[in-house]
């Protein structure tokens, strides 16, 4: 490996053995073979050495443009999005460890899935129904969040006339536009900041808009602000649970503003779901999640800085659509898609998940 050319074509081997694979991710790495994520464990793809720091320095260079090659060398780390020869895209960071380039891509398949082919609950498409109000997506990276969301969204380019805003780094899916005009905005590409974007997304005629991520002050701040002007917001965060997540918004405020988050939020949100991907029986993988719907005692406990009491109003309201993460993983048991061992390295609450699984 040694040209230009012959670099190109083996980054074209690697990603085509990535999807041949259906791996989530690809990590090259100095001292290590190409790595693959198959079923959340790392195996070297078959038929390669280990890849020196020139190697890889020259493989990884067939990803980049020369402008980000600049901003690479100046910033230490860079996040983009690749194109496949139109099969697929890739999510990629790029990065320095111990001095020696390095990268991790994320396979994106190029077809948005339905909730139903994702194995999601039917009680997400409440959220769709709404016409203004926040939703938050949460859970660690890597979970399925971005999937989940392209999901949803995708039902309503499906299904409604209006315009859908999306603000990532770096855009993800890309959507087929149908009944709805879909404008997708790339950090750096398209936009200085998320808060930059979403604030200037009020002046470009939205119904929906989705925020890749709410990272700082400035950008949960406006995203609150869309939700409260009448327009349907999705936003992620990387945190575990519904009541961490509210807690997070209020916390990233100054002291003095705290009362006042808490009463926008408990007047805008209308769920938070928390998402976590657990290995399926026979392989694969299936989601477990924790939804939260908004209601009356979850709008005082809000107000009242009670989030510590969430988790047990998510448990005693599945009358309302709620489900617990317990309740979810105790499904996926007793259907025989997840082994209980894993389902307890998931839950939050591994005494009340034995419980519920001892039932059956």
């Amino acid at each position: 490996m040694t040209s230009y050319k012959s670099q190109e074509v083996e980054m074209d081997r690697i990603l085509a053995k990535v999807l041949e694979a259906d791996a989530s991710d690809l990590h090259l790495h100095a001292g290590k073979p190409p790595l693959i994520r198959v079923d959340s464990k790392l195996t070297p793809i078959s038929g390669y050495t280990t890849l020196d720091d020139q190697e890889l320095e020259k493989l990884v260079n067939v990803l980049l443009t020369d402008a980000q090659k600049l901003l690479l060398q100046e910033k230490k780390q860079l996040d983009f999005s690749y194109s496949f020869k139109g099969h697929a895209r890739f999510r990629i960071n790029v990065y320095f460890q111990k001095g020696t380039i390095a990268a991790a891509l994320r396979h994106i398949p190029a077809k948005i899935r339905t909730l139903e082919e994702l194995s999601l609950p039917k009680e997400l498409e409440v959220f769709v129904e709404a016409r203004q109000g926040l939703v938050l997506f949460v859970g660690p990276t890597g979970h399925g969040k971005s999937t989940s969301l392209a999901a949803m969204l995708d039902i309503i380019n499906h299904t409604r006339s209006e315009h859908i805003i999306t603000v990532e780094d770096p855009i993800e899916y890309v959507f087929a536009q149908d009944k709805a005009l879909i404008s997708q905005r790339e950090v750096y590409l398209d936009t200085m900041s998320f808060a930059a974007a979403i604030a200037a997304s009020l002046r470009e005629d939205p119904n929906v808009l989705m925020v890749g991520e709410m990272r700082d002050l400035d950008s949960i701040a406006t995203t609150i602000t869309v939700a409260e002007t009448g327009h349907l917001v999705f936003a992620t965060l990387h945190t575990n649970d519904a009541s961490q997540s509210i807690d997070r918004i209020v916390d990233v405020f100054p002291s003095h503003q705290q009362n006042q988050v808490r009463s926008q939020l408990a007047s805008v949100l209308l769920g938070v779901v928390s998402q976590r991907l657990l290995p399926r029986v026979g392989g694969g993988r299936i989601p477990a999640v924790e939804i939260l719907m908004t209601s009356t005692a979850v709008k005082n406990v809000i107000r009242e800085a009670r989030t510590y009491e969430i988790p047990n109003i998510i448990h005693t309201s599945t009358d309302a659509g709620m489900v617990s993460l317990e309740k979810s993983l105790s499904d996926l048991v007793r259907k025989g898609l997840v082994k209980v061992e894993d389902a307890l390295t998931y839950a939050n609450n591994k005494e009340l998940l034995r419980s519920l699984v001892k039932r059956f």
